[in-house]
């Protein structure tokens, strides 16, 4: 008597046959963007485009004047981001002075009838965040704005 393959014998007796492995599928190749060649960067970028003048964004630099913060940039974000239409930059001299910066504006903002105004990043001083609503401010030590280079991310031109 012939003896079967062990698969064959298997299904007369009823067991279950083992399972096939099937072919691993292949996945679709990623596909792979473009990329445009790289342009000359001129030595000196231009300066991102200063904010239409509105009341609350006069009294967040009116504050920050105020509270001594340096170089205070405005940046008009209209029609380039759906979070604000402007956004501010500013630095404070030392971690203590930057959550000073910001606790103020937060009041101040509050007190001429703005809302209660969240404030971001306050505690470790390094980098904070007022939103304002349609205006957004950052104020941070200076190692830490030159690090970030919020300006120069937003300084890309509009389509």
């Amino acid at each position: 008597m012939k003896k079967k393959p062990a698969a064959q014998a298997a299904t007369k007796t009823g067991a279950k046959k083992p399972a096939a492995k099937k072919p691993a599928a292949k996945k679709p190749a990623a596909k792979t963007a473009a990329r445009k060649p790289a342009g000359k960067k001129s030595a000196k970028a231009k300066p991102p485009k200063a904010a239409k003048a509105t009341p609350l964004l006069a009294r967040i630099v009116a504050s920050l004047e105020d509270d001594k913060a340096e170089e205070i940039v405005t940046i008009n974000l209209a029609g380039r981001s759906s979070l604000c239409d402007a956004a501010v930059v500013a630095s404070g001299r030392s971690s203590r002075h930057v959550m000073a910066i910001a606790e103020h504006l937060a009041r101040r903002l509050k007190e001429e009838g703005y809302g209660t105004r969240p404030v971001s990043g306050a505690a470790q001083g390094d980098w904070a965040l007022v939103d304002a609503g349609d205006v957004i401010v950052h104020v941070f030590r200076p190692e830490v704005r030159d690090y970030y280079d919020l300006e120069g991310m937003w300084n890309v031109p509009s389509k």
